[in-house]
C-alpha cells in the first residue's frame, strides 16, 4: 500500500513438538485428543477460559481508565523511567490490535504495531478503543483459537530478519493476555507513585493470585 515501508525478506521457522511431562490424563476437561506422538488439541473449555480471561483484563483497564483523568494517564513519572500509566497501556492495546484486526489474515504481525499516539494522551480515546477490543473478544467463537497462525516478531538487537513462525490464535491471545498482566504491574507502580487507587488484583498474575489465597490463613 501507498506510504509502508518495503519490507525484507523473512523465513518462516517451523515449530518442534514438544510434550511437557507429566501432562494431565487424556480425557481431562481441560485437554482435547492427545497420544503420546503428538501434542494436546485444546479443548472448547480451554479457549473460553482464554477468552474469559482476555475480557477480564481489558475489563480491568476499563474499570481504571474511568477513574482517570489525562494528567494521571499521560503524565510522566521520572523515577521509572520517564514512563507513563498511558505509555504502557497503549503498548498493552497494541498487541491486541495485531491479534484481533488480523482475523481474515494469518498473519499476526507484531512488528507491524499502530503505535498510536493518542492512546497514550487520551484515557477516553484509550476507553473507546479498550470497548472495540471488548466486543471483538465478546462476538468470538472458542474454536476460533484453533486457527492456525503465522507470526512475525523481531526477537533480537543484532541485523538480520525478523522471524516468523508458527502458531495458533488461541496461543497469540495467551501471550496478549501474560504480556498486558506484566505492563499492568509496571503500570500499578506508577499508579501508587500518583496515590491513585486500581482495581482489585490489577497486575498481578493469576497464579499469584491463587498461591496467595491458598496461603492466606497458612
Amino acid at each position: 500500500m501507498a506510504g509502508r515501508p518495503h519490507r525484507k525478506r523473512h523465513t518462516v521457522v517451523k515449530p518442534m513438538t514438544i510434550l511437557s511431562s507429566p501432562l494431565p490424563a487424556s480425557g481431562s476437561p481441560m485437554l482435547g485428543d492427545i497420544s503420546t506422538s503428538g501434542p494436546a488439541f485444546p479443548s472448547d473449555a480451554v479457549h473460553q477460559r482464554v477468552l474469559d480471561a482476555a475480557i477480564e483484563l481489558l475489563t480491568q483497564g476499563e474499570n481504571l481508565l474511568l477513574t482517570l483523568n489525562s494528567e494521571s494517564y499521560a503524565g510522566r513519572v521520572p523515577v521509572v523511567f520517564n514512563a507513563s500509566i498511558g505509555g504502557h497501556y497503549r503498548h498493552c492495546l497494541d498487541h491486541f490490535f495485531c491479534l484481533l484486526n488480523e482475523s481474515t489474515v494469518r498473519l499476526i504481525d507484531y512488528d507491524d504495531r499502530e503505535r498510536d499516539h493518542r492512546l497514550e494522551q487520551d484515557p477516553r480515546h484509550a476507553l473507546e478503543a479498550t470497548r472495540r477490543l471488548l466486543a471483538d473478544l465478546q462476538a468470538m467463537e472458542p474454536a476460533q483459537l484453533d486457527q492456525s497462525v503465522h507470526v512475525r516478531c523481531e526477537v533480537s538487537y543484532g541485523p538480520g530478519e525478523s522471524p516468523v513462525t508458527v502458531s495458533s490464535r488461541g496461543r497469540e491471545l495467551v501471550y496478549a493476555i501474560a504480556h498486558g498482566i506484566h505492563h499492568y504491574a509496571m503500570i500499578s507502580v506508577i499508579a501508587r507513585l500518583q496515590k491513585i487507587g486500581l482495581p482489585d488484583n490489577f497486575g498481578l498474575a493469576p497464579s499469584t493470585v491463587s498461591h496467595l489465597k491458598a496461603h492466606a490463613h497458612a
